[in-house]
């Protein structure tokens, strides 16, 4: 049976240096709950390192964890990757890092990169710059996504900055994306009347969260009937009835 089901597919945790350091496994795991939320999607600059925490966080509970990252291509455009797995996000993780710009992050201009466990300790610091950008073309990246059993969503495309259509100025037709997101700014109904021209591609929202008040502010709902992977590929695809809402949640029975 399906159900209405939001889900934040953008989420970014302390090793994001632009994020803040309340960012952290538990603390977000326990602020999805709250909100209400079946499904997040952990989504770092460039990295996946800090997932695995918050899978181990959110077991036990009803709330889906996907592993993902936003990479930033060569055009200094977003990409959101999700993966069904932790050994997908792993595999991308490995080219990623093998095609990052190089140099060290500096802490004290851009932030923290902190890698913690799902108890909110401390393990380590990222050193990689992961605020840089990659050698990977979006093209490239779309297909080494793919190709790891991933789904790739060009990330907040009515924003100038980094964004495809803020770099490209437009989002190439033949590109095999599985949806574009939209950031909290519009609305899924003022996205449609803004981008006509993309009319048939999965549109989605997110919250882009880099802390916690932020955590669930624009999410996506969903007609599925559980919060995973595999549904959410579904819904993207309008697969087996189940669909993107873009009108939002169905109102409550009377």
């Amino acid at each position: 049976m399906l159900r209405a089901l939001a889900a934040d597919l953008h989420v970014h945790t302390c090793l994001s240096p632009c994020a803040t350091l309340d960012m952290t496994p538990a603390k977000i795991v326990a602020r999805a709950v709250s909100k209400g939320l079946a499904m997040i999607a952990i989504t770092d600059h460039n990295s996946a390192e800090n997932t695995p925490a918050l899978v181990r966080a959110a077991r036990g509970l009803d709330l889906c964890v996907l592993p993902g990252m936003e990479v930033t291509t060569a055009e200094e455009a977003h990409v959101v990757a999700l993966f069904g797995d932790l050994e997908g996000a792993r595999s991308l993780q490995e080219l990623v890092y093998a095609r990052l710009q190089p140099g060290e992050n500096d802490e004290n201009l851009f932030g923290l990169q902190v890698i913690a466990n799902e108890h909110d300790e401390v393990e380590g610091f990222n050193s990689r710059l992961l605020i840089g950008a990659t050698t990977l073309g979006v093209e490239e990246l779309v297909t080494a996504v793919h190709a790891r059993g991933g789904l790739a969503i060009a990330a907040h495309i009515n924003r100038e900055a980094y964004s495809l259509l803020g770099q490209l100025g437009f989002i190439p037709e033949d590109l095999p994306l599985d949806a574009v997101e939209i950031s909290s700014r519009l609305s899924l109904a003022q996205a449609r009347a803004r981008y006509p021209e993309y009319e048939g591609r999965t549109f989605v929202t997110a919250s882009d969260a880099h802390d916690l008040d932020d955590l669930g502010r624009s999410p996506v709902w969903l007609a599925v009937e559980e919060g995973s992977f595999a549904e959410l590929q579904a819904a993207l695809t309008g697969a087996q009835g189940r669909r993107v809402l873009e009108g939002g949640p169905p109102p409550p029975a009377a």
